[in-house]
């Protein structure tokens, strides 16, 4: 019995340590996929880095009150999935988004984003953000425009003064 006891403790603590060092956490109720679309989504997952995985509701409970993240326990009624992401704080939230689009039996319930209880509107936001290299895009286009106008200006000076020279 004691070591079953023990076993269910370094379960709860594993998913405490998840949720405390995971940028982007994401709760999911994945009822109604079948097993084909569920290794689908755990594959798209998996190729993004993301650990996502199923845990007894009891015991996600008890993690979360050890992490300060009672709020999600409204979350953890019925089947329940959770995707952690260490490195990317947007892949979860954009690959689950996209999948729930595509299949409307998976629900996004809530999740944690750096820390904070993030509500549903917060998580869709943030899955319709661009993924990082695309925010390096736009960026990098905001820098370079007002060198780009100012050689645009510079160059339409020498031909005015070119012209009027002739």
């Amino acid at each position: 019995m004691s070591k079953i006891i023990e076993r269910k403790k370094q379960i709860v603590t594993e998913i405490t340590d998840k949720f405390r060092e995971s940028k982007s956490t994401i709760i999911v109720d994945y009822r109604g996929l079948d097993v084909s679309e569920v290794t689908e989504l755990r594959t798209q997952l998996r190729e993004a880095g993301i650990d996502f995985k199923v845990y007894k509701n009891t015991m996600t409970r008890r993690a979360v009150e050890a992490a300060e993240l009672t709020e999600l326990n409204d979350s953890l009624v019925g089947p329940t999935a959770i995707a952690f992401s260490n490195d990317d704080v947007v892949a979860p939230a954009k690959i689950l988004n996209k999948f729930a689009k595509d299949h409307e039996a998976l629900e996004i319930k809530g999740g944690v984003i750096e820390g904070n209880v993030a509500s549903l509107e917060q998580i869709k936001e943030l899955a319709d953000l661009p993924n990082y290299e695309g925010l390096l895009s736009m960026l990098l286009s905001v820098l370079q425009a007002p060198v780009r106008n100012f050689a645009y200006a510079t160059k339409a000076v020498a031909e005015q003064k070119e012209e009027q020279g002739a």
